[in-house]
């Protein structure tokens, strides 16, 4: 009997509190999971720079992560019933390498799983989507391929990890989106043609209208007229099932 307790104390301890990044937890939300009431993790780093991400306290993070797994875990297993999915988002989340087994034990507890991605690591995308961890993958689109150092600033970055990803996605494999931040500096109308092109055929791509916050470290940048990004929808629905616009009145 000693030697079960003992063994169910091991699993106790080596099934909780995997060093994981995790920088903030939206309890509640109703925008970040279409069609579930959800629940929302944000995973500290990132390996972009955007100068549009309002999300940059967490990006350069390097302090102690502000909540564990069995924090996170512990919320979600009193709010079974309440809630029905929950978003995995950054930062970028594909950084961690116990990203799998932590949503493995999300899905436990009967969840379903969405996860936002910049695209930049495909065999971690390919994982979890085929081991059926994530139901729901929502991808962002930063520019056409020949734009990206700039818009997502980094320079030097290899887009041929994004462009597998798209490629993968569009396969099918699982329910996704597409997506791009609406800033003018970053878009235009030969841009938009191009990313038609990339993601050509996709279910579903929305274009979302930058805000200024006090996190955007270009504070010069400006969102795109709606006049204009339904001058884009109208382009983009030659090639792509839904196009549509998020965040505008």
């Amino acid at each position: 009997m000693w030697e079960v307790l003992l063994l169910t104390a091991v699993w106790a301890i080596s099934a909780a509190d995997i060093m994981l990044n995790i920088q903030g937890l939206q309890k509640t939300t109703l925008l970040d999971y279409p069609g579930c009431v959800a629940a929302t993790v944000f995973f500290g780093g990132c390996n972009m720079r955007c100068p549009f991400c309002h999300n940059m306290d967490i990006v350069e993070n390097t302090t102690e992560p502000a909540y564990s797994d069995r924090d996170v875990l512990g919320f979600l297993s009193k709010r079974s019933g309440v809630l029905d999915g929950v978003c995995i988002t950054g930062g970028e989340p594909t950084l961690c390498p116990e990203l799998p087994s932590f949503i493995a034990r999300i899905k436990d507890l009967g969840y379903r799983v969405k996860l936002d991605t910049n695209g930049t690591n495909p065999q971690m995308l390919k994982c979890l989507v085929n081991d059926k961890l994530v139901d729901y993958v929502a991808m962002d689109i930063k520019s056409s391929l020949g734009g990206y150092g700039k818009a997502c600033g980094i320079s030097s970055i290899d887009t041929s990890p994004i462009k597998e990803s798209i490629d993968f996605l569009l396969a099918g494999t699982c329910e996704y989106e597409f997506r791009t931040t609406a800033v003018e500096e970053f878009l235009s109308d030969s841009v938009i043609s191009e990313i038609g092109a990339l993601i050509k055929g996709a279910k579903q791509y929305y274009l979302q209208g930058y805000v200024e916050s006090e996190f955007v470290p270009d504070k010069s940048l400006h969102a795109v007229s709606k006049d204009k990004l339904l001058q884009y929808v109208q382009e983009l629905s030659k090639s792509i099932d839904l196009v549509s616009i998020r965040g505008i009145d």
